[in-house]
């Protein structure tokens, strides 16, 4: 089995899977598996034990007139259009 986790994760499906079932306390939780309270609501509330992206959802690429300005100029002059 290939886990694709993040390099930071501290728990495993497996854990995760414990902590949503689990009916031990929050904090008890957090001191047998060595996390923070927070971790363990965390992974309670979400409805999988997938790691979520951690990729930007809206990429924010607006040019200032200036900018936007320069960068045509760039690019017509060096030739950098896709040919048609």
């Amino acid at each position: 089995m290939n886990l694709n986790l993040h390099k930071n994760a501290r728990t495993t499906p497996a854990i995760r899977r414990e902590l949503q079932h689990s009916t031990k306390s929050e904090r008890e939780l957090a001191r047998e598996y060595h996390l923070n309270r927070a971790t363990v609501r965390k992974w309670r509330h979400r409805q999988t034990t997938d790691d979520a992206s951690h990729c930007p959802h809206h990429l924010h690429t607006t040019l200032k007139p200036l900018e936007e300005l320069i960068a045509v100029e760039l690019r017509t002059t060096l030739d950098l259009y896709p040919s048609l």
